[in-house]
């Protein structure tokens, strides 16, 4: 039986025997199936800490301690525990629930998550708030060991050590982000894991001892003197504690009773307090077990089989893999950087043809540029593939150890635009603005996989001046997920892609003065055009120029489509402010066009989740909307 509204916490969870756990625990894993095969979500992620989550909610009561997860695509389980089992079939749905931690939606949810590293600084934050007010409640904050190989987890750990605040850090240690973790820290935990022998030996030990008559007392006296010695050798986790953190662990992450254990234990601590458990991702559902990094974030599926539902195209992220492996073949310098994020960027087939140059530096967007400008300034040619959200994280980096010192980069910036279902945190709606304005950086959006393949041969000459000077620094291209555009029954007519040249990719005016020129970059290309066929149909003369390149822009191009037409429309997957359509505004007004021009493109606001095509529609970025905005311009005039 799951819980209800009138679920209470942890009350109702203290009382049950351990059969009746048990019996919630499968059903809440059923419940979870049930909902991601329909909707799509974090599965894997889930169904490793349904125990974890049963244990926390049987000693903290999330309506007033402060509990704080890490990313939060693992807060199903919380959700149906916290009086949302029955609005569980709307997640990730437009105005459902959010298939993250939203304050918004219940009072249960301490802070809003979407990116790693984040809980324990926020978690220190509101112990210290706690200790300056004097309120009363609990501060845990749950981070898994992918997370914490993000530098924010570093710095806030080494901020906590310093303190007193009472908190609790639990450690979800999985093996795995969304592919399998790598790196130092990766090899550190597993020491970890390996080092419950050294307990088990050590209570034997000093059982033995302290039962020979006359001197078993002194000789536990004189091994406990040797502890730390031992410790250091057999437990790598002492280093937790020298730093000044409590320890507990390694602790069962699928036995509630353990795990509560281990959390009063916690609690009676003072100061800061890491309980280590360990979790396996996917657990109690056999697709999941065994390929949880397909099962971390997942499109619908037939849970009998736990095959994927068919979808045609390939995709963007597929395709930039493909391309770079073809080019690698032929440059040996060229190699891939990614951060934790081979699957999910289609980066594990050039890991697999060539894995001396694939470089997997973890949750580390901003390491990951750094060292990629390292490569660069030593002769490698470094290609970095990271999603338009989480590069948001190196933006510093990216203006001052790229920028400024006009180093060769090429990134390939995946899940550019909306990315629908997973929310306002993964929205990839902003780079225009945060990348347009650093210097020696081009900024390319491809409307098809041929623009974008063009685009990534070009872009690798940043990296010989010689061959193109005006071609240098970073070269980012951005690309959305999935393949939203084809070349469509010859309506497209490609041209090769030229640096800092638009296109026309649709006329219907014989040549003559346009009534409309859409003027679009990047993949909403699709919309524009399905816009300029409706319009052509009712005898509107339309043009549609694809920009391809936001910088440089093709100001010749921008200013010659514009005088030649009535009306321009510039549509974008991006804010308004200091995006495409600005910037094509600016370019007409300096230079004299006063053809009216209305930019549609997304406000100062956070997006609602939803699918791709429900959020276009609500701002009119679809063809619908386009449409509608011709009409309003007309009706304007």
């Amino acid at each position: 039986m799951l819980p209800d509204k009138d679920f209470k916490l942890p009350e109702d969870l203290e009382n049950m025997s351990p059969a009746e756990l048990e019996n919630l625990a499968k059903d809440i894993r059923e419940r979870l199936v049930d909902v991601v095969a329909k909707n799509g979500g974090h599965l894997a992620s889930n169904l490793g800490v349904v125990e974890l989550t049963l244990a926390m909610y049987s000693f903290y009561n999330p309506y007033k301690d402060r509990i704080v997860w890490d990313v939060g695509h693992q807060t199903y389980v919380h959700k149906i525990l916290t009086g949302r089992n029955y609005e569980m079939d709307t997640i990730r749905q437009f105005e459902g629930l959010s298939g993250f931690p939203k304050t918004e939606e219940s009072v249960a949810d301490s802070f809003n998550t979407g990116h790693s590293s984040t809980s324990i600084s926020a978690a220190l934050g509101m112990a210290r708030a706690k200790r300056m007010t004097g309120a009363d409640y609990k501060v845990c904050a749950v981070i898994g060991d992918g997370a914490l190989t993000g530098g924010m987890a570093f710095e806030a750990l080494n901020d906590a050590a310093q303190t007193f605040c009472d908190m609790t850090i639990i450690l979800n240690d999985n093996g795995m982000s969304i592919s399998r973790n790598v790196g130092g820290l990766s090899r550190y935990l597993g020491k970890i894991r390996t080092g419950k022998s050294y307990t088990r030996v050590k209570k034997k030990v000093k059982k033995v001892l302290g039962s020979i008559p006359g001197i078993g007392r002194h000789l536990v006296l004189l091994i406990h003197k040797l502890k730390k010695s031992i410790k250091l050798m057999l437990i790598p986790g002492e280093l937790f504690e020298d730093l000044g953190l409590g320890y507990i662990g390694v602790v069962d992450g699928h036995d509630i009773k353990a795990i509560k254990k281990a959390l009063e234990k916690a609690e009676k601590k003072k100061g800061p307090v890491i309980v280590h458990v360990m979790t396996k991702k996917g657990n109690g559902y056999k697709p999941a077990e065994e390929d949880p990094a397909l099962f971390h974030g997942i499109s619908p599926f037939d849970k009998e089989t736990g095959k994927v539902k068919s979808c045609s195209g390939k995709s963007f992220s597929a395709a930039f893999a493909d391309k770079l492996t073809e080019l690698a073949a032929d440059d040996d310098k060229i190699s891939a950087v990614t951060a934790a994020m081979p699957l999910g960027t289609g980066l594990e087939k050039f890991e697999h043809k060539y894995p001396e140059r694939f470089f997997d530096v973890g949750i580390a967007e901003q390491h990951a540029v750094t060292m990629a400008a390292g490569m660069a300034i030593c002769g490698a040619k470094p290609v970095i593939a990271v999603y338009s959200t989480f590069l948001q994280r190196g933006y510093d980096q990216l203006l001052h150890d790229v920028a400024l010192q006009d180093l060769p980069l090429v990134i390939g910036l995946d899940r550019s635009g909306i990315n629908g279902q997973d929310g306002e945190t993964h929205q990839g709606i902003y780079d225009f603005a945060y990348l347009c304005h650093l210097p020696n950086t081009t900024v390319a959006a491809p409307c098809s996989i041929k623009e974008m393949e063009d685009m990534l041969t070009l872009g690798m000459h940043v990296f010989d001046k010689n061959n193109d000077p005006d071609i240098h620094g970073c070269f980012v291209i951005r690309y959305p997920a999935k393949e939203r555009i084809t070349e469509r029954n010859g309506l497209l007519e490609y041209s090769p892609v030229e640096y800092g040249k638009g296109a026309v990719i649709f006329d219907a005016t014989d040549g003559g003065e346009a009534d409309l020129c859409i003027m679009t970059a990047g993949a909403i290309a699709e919309e524009a055009l399905k816009a300029a066929e409706k319009l052509a149909e009712t005898g509107v003369k339309v043009r549609v120029f694809n920009a391809r390149f936001i910088k440089p822009l093709d100001e010749e191009g921008v200013l010659k489509n514009a005088a030649d037409a009535k009306y321009v429309i510039t549509v974008e997957e991006a804010v308004e402010f200091g995006g495409f359509g600005e910037r094509v505004r600016l370019v007409c007004h300096n230079n004299g066009i006063n053809t009216k021009i209305k930019v549609i493109a997304l406000p100062d606001e956070a997006l609602p989740h939803g699918k791709i095509a429900q959020i276009q529609h609500i701002y009119g970025l679809d063809a619908d909307g386009i449409v509608a905005a011709y009409k309003e311009l007309i009706n304007e005039t």
